[in-house]
């Protein structure tokens, strides 16, 4: 495996590979890298040649007030993890890299689409999502990309990149990976402390309660929105940012529960901002 941090020296890699006709899959991360992200490049490992991983805190995603500085940073780990899950190229660049002096061009998708759940509470988070990845899909051209369910909203909204700009990407999303109690993995489960982690558990009982509801006939958003909100401030130190019902390819609001269903919500716990979902197709 190798360490790359500049554009030139991953198109050259990149040049050589489709030269030997082989396929390329990206796992474009923040890094900090837990067994959700390890579960993407062991994905792509399965499906391609050759597996970069890219690995760059995007500062164009973090709004003013969020954890940009906090972030938790391991190159050396991630490093580790990540060849030992099958990458072959690790692509780390620095913000320079990726946002020069000058830079003064943005990708952003217009609509409903980016503007509610995380886009309704984090303004211009999206445009962020949508330059970094389209430079990262001009940059490495891979032919196909993972992402992790748990960023539904995400996964959405990069589908529709690839639709608008003619990106010759299959987009591949895995699903959720889980602690043992059910908490979704993400890289934010640093920053809780043990009554907090023990709390963050009411996220996905919740979901998993309204799976329940729905698999035994309840099709009303509303009551369903009521539990999952009720259940999750049992909780004194969480704060609800939302919790939403709709459809998992358009993002639109359901007034039944019927068809391609995702139930998502975002939760502040102490420091740490999580968000969890459960898609569901009802007949």
């Amino acid at each position: 495996m190798i360490i790359l941090d500049k554009v030139i020296e991953v198109r050259k890699e990149i040049k050589t590979a489709s030269k030997n006709a082989k396929t390329i899959g990206l796992v474009p991360t923040m890094g900090f890298l837990h067994d959700g992200h390890l579960s993407l490049i062991k994905r792509a490992r399965e499906e391609n040649d050759l597996v970069v991983v890219s690995i760059f805190v995007n500062p164009t995603q973090f709004g003013p007030g969020e954890d940009l500085e906090s972030y938790p940073r391991n190159l050396e780990r991630d490093s580790s993890l990540a060849e030992s899950a099958g990458a072959d190229i690790i692509f780390a660049p620095s913000v320079e890299e990726i946002y020069p002096n000058g830079y003064n061009t943005y990708v952003e998708v217009e609509g409903e689409m980016t503007k509610k759940l995380c886009g309704a509470s984090r303004p211009g988070h999206f445009k962020g999502v949508a330059t970094v990845v389209s430079k990262l899909f001009n940059i490495i051209a891979p032919d196909r990309a993972y992402f992790g369910q748990k960023d539904a909203q995400q996964v959405a909204v990069i589908e529709q990149i690839v639709r608008d700009l003619n990106f010759d990407i299959e987009i591949v999303s895995c699903p959720i990976v889980r602690e043992k109690d059910g908490l979704a993995m993400s890289s934010r489960n640093i920053y809780l402390n043990e009554d907090e982690r023990k709390d963050a558990v009411i996220l996905s009982q919740s979901l998993f309660e309204a799976e329940k509801m729905i698999k035994n006939g309840e099709r009303d958003p509303l009551k369903l929105k009521e539990f999952i909100i009720k259940n999750i401030n049992t909780k004194p130190n969480v704060e609800i940012d939302y919790v939403e019902i709709v459809n998992s390819k358009t993002l639109e609001d359901v007034k039944e529960i019927k068809g391609d269903v995702l139930i998502a919500l975002a939760v502040k716990i102490g420091r740490a901002r999580l968000i969890d979902n459960i898609c569901m197709e009802v007949q």
